[in-house]
């Protein structure tokens, strides 16, 4: 690994063969000449819709409610991105004929990672009023999910990433990337840094992990956490957010953070994430609280802060992030809340109601511990997360 200043093109090769020969995507070819290059590649979605077992009928519907919001020219990159990413995650509602019931129409199998179709292209031309050309493209299922711009090792990561900015302009080829939910740059030399759509250069993000291994170079050894079909599917699945305008990915110890406590409720067992000033919080609040109340239908959440300026802020963040928010206005507000089956995401502040919290809160541990010892599966369940 010592041939740092070799051509970009040699590093662009070795990395196209990690995604054929160790991840298992198909390598589409070259895709410079090829002139209808798009986000949406309507023949490989057909073929994995087909095999899917939807009809002629249904396949149509779905790709014209797909290209319809993937090009809104009414809105802008974030919003028709957003529009495609609830797609993505919940499938597209169609109805094959007059009468019939609205049927789901699943793009991506998200419980079944390897049942999806994995490609990679290079050298994508994109044709607009300004052409331009990505390294690679990632495909799932025909949709463009990833982009990549590779650089030589003397080069910065930097460069990349402000080419992979400039194409997301208007001018350039915003469309592209209407359907695209994670942006990556690297070399060599630097190894790998990851965004999404419209992230800014200073907020691009670097991976970490296994850092005792120094086999082979950084950039193929976090490319091969990142892009693994399991790894790839969680963090489009689980780890993308919508903030108020702003499109977000986990930092590293956010993504780990959240794992490790997704693991401690799965075995019923509290935890503790320990977080410094500014570590990003309130994204981790939002990432683990949306995935409980998704993957277990009888939990509550209740968020608990020391501060009512910290207690609005969490309220605003989770609204923005579409996860409405009820605030208790007391503790015995609070605790009348929990004895309802709605609202499931709740905050309060710590002091409210102190007395009540501790007789409550000792009455839950008494009838939990008794639950416990019959059977769990019908009991409702309330996570408290503190910040």
């Amino acid at each position: 690994m010592n041939d740092i200043g070799k051509p970009e093109r040699a590093t662009q090769y070795r990395v196209i063969s990690l995604f054929r020969d160790e991840l298992g995507y198909n390598f589409l070819g070259d895709w410079t000449d090829r002139t209808d290059n798009s986000n949406i590649e309507e023949t490989l979605l057909t073929a994995y819709l087909a095999k899917c077992g939807y009809s002629e009928a249904q396949i149509s519907r779905t790709l014209d409610r797909l290209r319809t919001e993937a090009n809104n020219p009414n809105r802008g990159l974030y919003e028709n991105n957003k529009a495609v990413y609830s797609l993505l995650r919940y499938g597209v509602q169609v109805q094959a004929e007059a009468g019939q019931n609205n049927e789901d129409v699943k793009l991506i199998d998200w419980d079944n990672p390897e049942q999806n179709d994995f490609a990679v292209a290079e050298e994508v031309t994109l044709h607009g009023s300004l052409e331009r050309r990505p390294d690679l493209v990632l495909y799932v299922n025909g949709i463009a999910v990833g982009v990549i711009e590779l650089k030589n090792g003397r080069v910065s990561i930097g460069d990349g990433i402000r080419q992979n900015i400039s194409n997301q302009q208007l001018e350039f080829n915003e469309w592209f990337f209407s359907t695209v939910q994670l942006i990556f740059a690297g070399n060599d030399s630097e190894g790998l840094q990851f965004g999404t759509i419209k992230t800014e250069q200073k907020y691009f993000l670097k991976w970490k992990e296994d850092e005792a291994d120094n086999s082979r170079y950084k950039l193929d050894k976090y490319l091969l956490r990142m892009c693994s079909k399991q790894r790839l599917i969680e963090l489009m699945h689980d780890f993308v957010l919508f903030d108020g305008g702003v499109k977000k990915l986990p930092r590293v110890h956010q993504y780990f953070g959240v794992k490790a406590a997704q693991e401690h409720v799965r075995r019923r067992e509290g935890g503790i994430i320990w977080h410094t000033q500014g570590s990003g919080k309130s994204i981790v609040m939002v990432l683990l609280a949306k995935w409980i109340l998704e993957n277990n239908p009888n939990a509550r959440v209740a968020i608990v802060t020391d501060r009512d300026e910290l207690d609005k802020q969490i309220k605003d963040v989770f609204t923005d992030a579409g996860h409405p928010m009820t605030r208790a206005a007391s503790g015995r507000d609070l605790m009348a809340k929990l004895g309802q089956a709605t609202p499931r995401l709740l905050c309060s502040l710590v002091h409210k109601g102190a007395q009540v919290w501790q007789e409550r809160c000792a009455r839950f541990r008494a009838v939990y511990r008794r639950a416990e010892g019959a059977s769990m599966r019908d009991s409702r369940r309330t996570i408290c997360i503190c910040g």
